[in-house]
């Protein structure tokens, strides 16, 4: 039997949207785009994949990551700028 599910999962993939310059998780931010994370992206930076990236660009070479538990007066994590070769693509 052959699953039509199979078909229908595999040409949505090939119509990715392209990676922005400039990307964030968080939805309030202008940086967002949800049509990019309705499917999986990786971040490299400095030649290792972070699993932590809330926000990136690729043209200024920084990625922002929290710092620990530590959250700011609104509840959201602190984040931290680390700059660096960064590279984002789809899995």
């Amino acid at each position: 039997m052959t699953e039509p599910q199979d078909t229908a999962a595999a040409s949505p993939a090939t119509e990715r949207p392209p990676l922005p310059d400039h990307l964030s998780v968080d939805p309030r931010s202008p940086h967002h785009v949800a049509a990019v994370f309705e499917h999986p992206i990786g971040i490299r930076f400095n030649d290792k994949e972070r699993f932590d990236v809330e926000e990136y660009c690729l043209s200024e070479g920084w990625i922002k990551v929290p710092s620990g538990k530590t959250l700011d007066r609104k509840g959201q994590p602190l984040l931290i700028k680390l700059k660096g070769k960064v590279e984002a693509y789809y899995r």
